[in-house]
């Protein structure tokens, strides 16, 4: 049987995180750190020498890039699209490469991917990006005509986790109702029915719960006043939202364990927020008992933070008269991207074909 060698790329804002699977089963794994010199530039500046290193990765490795089956990026900031395999066109290179949808390192992912995969003449690919939009129309509406709910939350893991879920259970993710928790920096809650994700809240910009450094949904009028009292720029208010908000505004860390040495330490402050961030994790799951009108097979907890004992069991204490509560700890993303690819590789599923924005009204 041919060997079925996958690259996974995870471009962030510092560091590349790279794996060689065989397979499902990792074989190697390195995070390529950058120094301000990379760092500093633009995102397209940065592309030719991220791409250098990870090939500089292979060839101290003694891999053959000609050997590998595919290659599979970390989705970026692009239009609106389902849940599925992508292979890196030219349309998404041109957006990714543009910022069209918002700047951000994971861009590079699709980019990195596609320059290697043109090198060695290898597949590329991308999965499930934060973009992922299944939402149906009944959560996409505000009350201001201007606004339209987004879906943006973390996509890939959630995905990943449902599937995992389904095929240690006998079960086949399609067929299954899932509310599904990420529970990291930021924290998404997502409605999963049948294959799809309903409803979720909007991470990028802070929405839903309260977390390690997003503000989630507060109370907009009072958000208006801080925008008008000449106190805060653009840019400041953009950062108590996101960056700077949830937990590291009140606490100054963005540390769960050392948020946890505090609370037992007799950090009350601490203990208080701490346990707020699952009291509205709590909330965030139970209203989406209403979005899959009670029928719910599962609840499922992941993300670095659901490796916290102390604010899983909070969680686990207000939701489990809902539906079983699973815990699913970490965020293993290269693993996640390699199914992707794999389920191409083995036909399981169709490649699709971005189409860019094909719904105007979304962005």
């Amino acid at each position: 049987m041919t060997r079925q060698l996958v690259l996974a790329i995870n471009p962030g804002s510092t560091s590349t995180k790279v794996g060689l699977f065989e397979g499902s089963d990792e074989i190697l794994s390195k995070t390529v750190r950058h120094g301000e010199d990379v760092t500093g530039l633009s995102l397209p500046e940065q592309l030719p020498h991220r791409e250098q290193e990870v090939r500089d990765l292979l060839i101290e490795s003694g891999i053959a890039g000609e050997s590998l089956s595919a290659i599979v990026g970390r989705g970026g900031l692009l239009a609106p699209m389902t849940s599925g395999t992508y292979a890196v066109n030219e349309l998404m290179r041109e957006d990714l490469t543009s910022g069209r949808y918002g700047v951000h390192a994971s861009n590079l992912g699709g980019l990195i991917a596609y320059k290697l995969g043109e090198l060695f003449q290898v597949p590329n690919f991308i999965v499930d990006p934060v973009v992922v939009d299944e939402m149906h129309d009944l959560a996409r509406a505000t009350g201001m005509p201007e606004i339209n709910r987004r879906s943006i939350f973390h996509a890939l893991n959630q995905k990943a986790v449902g599937k995992r879920f389904a095929a240690e259970n006998g079960s086949d993710y399609n067929e299954l109702n899932l509310i599904i928790a990420h529970l990291g920096g930021g924290i998404t809650v997502g409605a999963h029915a049948s294959g799809n994700v309903i409803d979720v809240n909007n991470g990028l910009d802070g929405d839903g719960p309260l977390a390690p450094e997003r503000a989630g949904s507060i109370p907009v009028g009072q958000v208006v006043e801080l925008c008008y009292s000449t106190r805060y720029n653009k840019n400041d208010m953009k950062q108590k939202i996101v960056g700077r908000g949830g937990l590291y505004a009140h606490l100054g860390t963005v540390d769960a364990i050392e948020i946890e040495d505090r609370m037992t330490a007799g950090d009350d402050k601490a203990a208080l927020l701490y346990e707020t961030m699952a009291y509205r994790v709590a909330q965030e799951i139970s209203k989406h008992g209403a979005t899959l009108s009670g029928n719910v097979d599962a609840i499922i907890l992941t993300g670095g933070i659901a490796y916290s004992d102390w604010l899983t069991g909070k969680i686990k204490d207000r939701v489990g008269y809902l539906a079983p509560v699973h815990v699913y700890p970490g965020e293993d993303e290269l693993k996640a991207l390699t199914e992707g690819a794999l389920r191409i590789i083995r036909q399981e599923e169709a490649v699709k074909a971005y189409e860019g924005d094909t719904h105007g009204t979304r962005i």
